[in-house]
């Protein structure tokens, strides 16, 4: 069985991949699926989070080893989280066997302005400061994420409800936001097999940040010409179907070569 752990990105936790997470395990044979909240969000929400994206990893390296969960591990992460996915895979890539990134986006390769476009950098601060009611904060981040249309109402009303039992404290916001923009990764690519899934119509962070992170790690790209940021969101079977794609490919690679 090969386990799958799943990272979120900037103030979400485990339960807001939905039913991304059965998806996946009916489209990826034989996969076992762990989801990890960050420090300060989810059921960590009691916890600061740090401002250092690899303070983060360190942790995630932690919880696993707590829980009995042994390496290697394949991560897919998006935003902060592939981030932190970055992070682990460059400091301990013998415990790391495949990353799938989507849409995230990381210095040096990409410009402050397109790793957060400007037009969502204002909203953002503006939660990260002065908050909101549940709903209003809620409402917004959807806004931002997501070109969901079917659904909508009823993906709001959850996540309303999860920030009501699990509130993300406007200073924990506040340092993820810290910790995203402040992290560099190295120039080289982390020594594990890479995914990198985007998409065109992400009003958070330009596609391009991840079209150049592809071409400057030399891995494969995929890019969803409809969905949001939060793609497993939006189009789940199209993440999950890009992901199984990929790795029967290399097991495929893998097997002539042998």
């Amino acid at each position: 069985m090969t386990t799958w752990i799943f990272l979120r990105g900037l103030t979400r936790e485990s339960r807001h991949w939905g039913d991304f997470v059965d998806t996946f395990r009916r489209t990826i044979p034989d996969s076992r699926v762990v989801t990890i909240d960050l420090p300060g969000n989810g059921s960590l929400h009691h916890l600061t989070s740090p401002t250092d994206v690899r303070e983060i990893a360190a942790y995630c390296q932690m919880a696993l080893s707590r829980l009995g969960i042994e390496p290697p591990y394949n991560l897919l992460a998006m935003s902060l989280g592939a981030m932190v996915a970055v992070a682990w895979a460059h400091a301990c890539p013998g415990e790391i066997a495949r990353c799938v990134l989507i849409n995230t986006s990381l210095r040096p390769f990409s410009p402050f302005y397109r790793r957060l476009r400007p037009r969502s950098c204002l909203p953002l601060l503006k939660l990260a400061l002065f908050g909101g009611k549940g709903r209003e904060w809620e409402e917004r981040i959807l806004s931002l994420t997501s070109r969901l249309r079917v659904g909508a109402p009823d993906v709001l009303d959850s996540w309303v409800a999860f920030r009501a039992e699990y509130p993300v404290t406007r200073k924990n916001a506040w340092r993820q936001l810290c910790a995203a923009a402040r992290y560099r990764a190295g120039n080289e690519s982390p020594g594990t097999a890479l995914l990198i899934l985007a998409s065109r119509n992400d009003g958070l962070v330009h596609v391009d940040c991840s079209v150049a992170l592809a071409c400057a790690w030399n891995c494969p790209i995929s890019i969803h010409p409809r969905a949001g940021h939060d793609i497993p969101l939006d189009d789940g079977p199209w993440v999950a179907a890009q992901v199984q794609q990929w790795v029967e490919n290399r097991d495929g690679d893998r097997s002539q070569r042998a």
